[in-house]
């Protein structure tokens, strides 16, 4: 029965830090954008945008051969 005076109090501190974080990250504007993480991973722009940099560079690298 004496360990119920030590959980008591240990679940309602961390219930408090729980509350605590909760509320930092709401204030931070942790939860305004929920959809982007999401979709990151199936549009991946900075792979494709490396892709069309070098499909760019190869075509003027043409263009300045054809001259030539």
């Amino acid at each position: 029965m004496s360990i119920i005076y030590v959980l008591i109090p240990l679940a309602i501190i961390i219930v408090g830090i729980a509350v605590i974080i909760f509320f930092w990250a709401v204030r931070s504007n942790q939860f305004d954008d929920l959809d982007r993480q999401g979709y990151s991973i199936l549009f991946d722009d900075d792979i494709n945008q490396k892709d069309v940099d070098t499909n760019e560079q190869k075509e003027k690298i043409d263009k300045t051969d054809d001259s030539k």
